[in-house]
C-alpha cells in the first residue's frame, strides 16, 4: 500500500467516526434494584414479608447476575424465578433463580446466580415484561414479587 493509500484509508475511516457510520462503544452493564413484596402479587399476598433483588444486565451478552435478599416470610422459600408478565398480570416462569424444581429442603437466602437469557427473554426484561416471584411452603404460587424495570439507557 503507497504512502497516499494509507492516507486516503485513515481519512476515509475518520470522516466515518465522525459521521458516526462506525460505532467502537460497546453498551455497558447496567445494575439496577428490585422491591419485592406481597402487595405486587396478582392476586396480592398478606405477608410482612420483603425483598431486594439486586440485578446486573449485560446488554451485549444477555448475561444477568441476580442476588435477592428476603425477609420475614411466612414459611421457608421452595424456589424463585424470573417470570414473564407485564404489571399487574401473571405469567409463567421462564428463569429459574434456584435449583430448577420447587424443594422441600427450605432456601437459604440470599439466592445468587447467573445465566445468559435467550433473545425473547432479553427483549422482555428490557422492556420491563418480567418479574422475580418468590415462593414459599405456605405460599406455593408467590409470597413476594418485584416488577423488573431496568433503567433506560
Amino acid at each position: 500500500m503507497s504512502a497516499f493509500q494509507l492516507r486516503r484509508a485513515i481519512l476515509a475511516l475518520a470522516c466515518a467516526l465522525c459521521a458516526g457510520g462506525v460505532s467502537v462503544a460497546l453498551a455497558a452493564p447496567i445494575s439496577f434494584s428490585v422491591s419485592l413484596n406481597g402487595s405486587e402479587q396478582v392476586p396480592s399476598v398478606q405477608t410482612k414479608g420483603t425483598g431486594d433483588a439486586k440485578l446486573t444486565y449485560d446488554p451485549e451478552t444477555r448475561q444477568v447476575t441476580w442476588n435477592v435478599t428476603y425477609k420475614d416470610l411466612s414459611s421457608p422459600v421452595t424456589m424463585a424465578h424470573f417470570h414473564v408478565g407485564a404489571a399487574g398480570k401473571n405469567g409463567k416462569p421462564v428463569v429459574w433463580l434456584t435449583k430448577v424444581g420447587s424443594t422441600s429442603t427450605p432456601i437459604e437466602g440470599p439466592i445468587k446466580g447467573e445465566t445468559t437469557m435467550t433473545a425473547d427473554e432479553a427483549k422482555e426484561f428490557v422492556a420491563g415484561d418480567l418479574y422475580i416471584n418468590v415462593h414459599t411452603k405456605d405460599h406455593p404460587d408467590g409470597e413476594i414479587r418485584g416488577q423488573v424495570m431496568p433503567p433506560k439507557q
